[in-house]
Formats: C-alpha cells, structure tokens, sequence
C-alpha cells in the first residue's frame, strides 16, 4: 500500500504555527474547499508522474472512457460538458493526448464539423491505471474525513447538478 505525505487536518495547525501573526483568519467554506483543491491537486500531480499525465489530461481521458460506454460518438463538447472544463481548455488538452497517442479523432457519423474523440489501446491501458491510481489516492487523501466521505461525496454531487 501506498503512502502519501500530507495531512489535511494539520494544514491550518501548520500555517498558523508558520505566520502567528499574518495568517489569514478567514476559514469560509469557498476558501477552504479551494486550499483543500490545491493541496489534492498538488498531491495527486505526483501520483500521476509515473504515468506521464496530469490531473486535467487524466480526468479527460477518464471522461472520455464514461462516455464511450454508450453507443452515441464521444465529442469535445460533450467531454467538455462532463468534465467541465471550459472547451478551449478541452481542445488544447485533447491535442496532447492525440500526439501522446492516447486518442484519436475519427469522423463523427451524424455531424460532418464534428469528430468522434476515441480512445487508442494505449489510452485504454493508461485509463485503467490512471483510474485505479486515483481511486487509491483518493481513498487515502480523504481517509481523514472519517466517516463523513459519503456525506462529502454528496453534496459536492449537489453542487455540481446543472
């Protein structure tokens, strides 16, 4: 089993403890969900080192998986749409994984402007490792949550619905 080093819970201890007297006092939910973004974010980066991805072309590969479960063609704007990131960001992180060969694009059979994103062998191997690298990553990082993960799990869910 994999350890990681970082403890969420002593975050605040330790800034407080660095900058008794600069520290910023404000401990808002939005303020707090963003440090604690940022420190998963940073964690996670190494992680997925040894794969030769970051968080945003792991979680678009992993979308594009989702997606390519049903029979309709996978488009940037519905990754986009699932992971929501903005398209830009879409078209230029999709471009790295084609040149990485992770995915290709293919003509998309009902809309002649459009392209069919698929995933090549490669991106299905890599999607696979990814996915379980993050689900025992997370399992750890958010451990320190107790018995509160499920209740976490739901209302960020409730925050995301459209």
């Amino acid at each position: 089993i994999k350890t990681f080093n970082f403890e969420l819970s002593s975050i605040r201890v330790h800034m407080k403890n660095e900058k008794k007297n600069t520290i910023l006092k404000y401990e808002g939910l939005g303020f707090l969900l963003w440090q604690s973004a940022s420190v998963w974010q940073r964690e996670l980066r190494r992680v997925l080192e040894p794969l030769d991805i970051t968080h945003s072309q792991c979680f678009l590969l992993i979308s594009i998986d989702s997606l390519s479960n049903g029979n309709i063609p996978v488009t940037q704007i519905s990754i986009s749409n699932l992971a929501k990131i903005d398209p830009m960001t879409t078209s230029t992180v999709l471009r790295t994984l084609q040149t990485k060969g992770l995915v290709s694009r293919k003509s998309h059979s009902d809309d002649s402007r459009a392209k069919a994103i698929v995933l090549t062998a490669k991106g299905k191997v890599l999607v696979k490792k990814a996915l379980a690298a993050v689900e025992e990553f997370d399992a750890t990082f958010f451990a320190n949550l107790g018995a509160k993960p499920k209740k976490m799990h739901k209302g960020l869910l409730a925050l995301l619905k459209d």
